[in-house]
């Protein structure tokens, strides 16, 4: 199919939805939530309800059954006014529904995806605290990048498994119903002896160590999943026994653009902010952005959030062609994640003493910015994967 710049009628009636729904309900509490580390969960069962966590998968379980273009709206807009909003979306739909979706059995998919993508369940409150959305876990304190060194163990006993392991920094892991969890079934093999599980955070054996105390997008929480002998079952196992590293691997590659989605609308947010302070404020007889500093600044503001919306556009043209997109999706992630953190700390220069208070969105947003050349793949790696790439064509 050819690439079209221009949104169709379904990508806009999305759009001015998701605008709809963060004017109403996000905007309102955007600032108190950082402020307070509060999670959004009545915000996020009206994500539930209106097909935001399970934007990309298809109505035969529950999805919306949209292309990742939408998704990437989706997750842009949340993210201009509460990148917390946003990564809570991401995680659902690419790091976890992506993820069932794609290696998971029919059996698999209607007792582990449905519920949590579904309008009529997904993001809703259960008796014991926890919510109908669903989390990723491979980092552990001793890995960081080198996600092959992984500790967690799943040792196999008759026809189950017995998993002793603690990840860290499970972004929607404290309050996640479901959590697809990487472990070693058999260490001799590296990577090739990784074996990814779905691991019910209600079951005896699965606890949440502690929280985070994070600089940035501080209302989706992150922390610790521990696991101290968790019986699973094979039919609980993503895959097959080993797959574990290449599950994850392709998981991230579609995640990649989810993060690169979030950072794409955190520049627009502080840019747009910085945008109207210049026109309201003057100096020397006239506005700022008169002054060729401020103009010439917001005006590669404007380019580099264009740029990367293109390449986020590519990599979304690539996958849903089916053609290789990994390369894609890194290059987007780490253009718009770098994007993001120039503008925003652009934004707060142009704002001056204004941008640097926390009664702005700025602030927030420069703080937002800077997980994503951080999670799902540092900028370091995703320069290393885009070398090798170049090496290899």
């Amino acid at each position: 199919m050819p690439i079209n710049f221009e949104l169709d009628e379904e990508h806009i009636l999305l759009r001015d939805t998701v605008r709809d729904f963060v004017q109403r309900f996000v905007k309102p509490i955007a600032q108190e939530i950082d402020e307070k580390e509060e999670f959004p969960f009545e915000n996020v069962r009206k994500m539930g309800e209106m097909g935001f966590l399970g934007i990309k998968v298809s109505p035969k379980y529950g999805g919306a059954g949209m292309d990742t273009l939408a998704y990437i709206i989706l997750i842009e807009e949340l993210s201009k006014v509460c990148p917390s909003h946003g990564v809570i979306a991401s995680v659902n739909n690419s790091l976890y529904a992506y993820g069932i979706e794609r290696f998971g059995t029919e059996e698999q998919k209607e007792k582990f995806l449905k519920p949590l993508v579904s309008p009529e369940s997904a993001g809703a409150m259960l008796k014991s605290g926890k919510i109908n959305i669903g989390a990723y876990a491979l980092t552990e304190a001793h890995t960081g990048s080198d996600a092959a060194s992984l500790k967690s163990r799943a040792i196999k006993d008759g026809s189950r498994y017995i998993i002793n392991g603690r990840k860290v920094w499970i972004t929607n892991g404290p309050v996640a119903k479901y959590i697809i969890f990487f472990a070693q079934t058999d260490p001799e093999k590296g990577h090739k002896g990784i074996t990814a599980f779905i691991v019910d955070m209600e079951r005896e054996g699965a606890k949440v160590g502690s929280r985070e105390k994070k600089l940035g997008i501080r209302a989706a929480w992150s922390g610790e999943i521990i696991l101290e002998d968790y019986v699973a079952d094979e039919s609980e196992v993503l895959g097959k026994e080993g797959e574990g590293f290449k599950i994850a691997m392709e998981i991230l590659n579609d995640g990649r653009i989810g993060v690169g989605a979030q950072a794409l609308g955190i520049a627009e947010g502080a840019y747009e902010e910085a945008k109207e302070f210049s026109k309201t404020r003057y100096t020397f007889g006239k506005p700022i952005y008169e002054h060729e500093a401020v103009g010439f600044t917001l005006a590669d503001m404007w380019a580099r959030i264009e740029a990367s919306r293109l390449l986020l556009y590519q990599a979304a043209y690539l996958k849903d062609s089916g053609k290789e997109y990994h390369w894609a999706s890194s290059m987007a992630k780490l253009f718009a994640s770098e994007t993001a953190m120039w503008v925003t700390t652009k934004a707060i220069q142009i704002m001056g003493s204004m941008g640097y208070s926390r009664e702005t969105n700025s602030q927030r947003l420069f703080r937002d910015a800077k997980v994503t050349e951080i999670y799902e793949g540092t900028s370091e790696i995703q320069r290393l994967i885009l070398l090798r790439k170049l090496i290899s064509s």
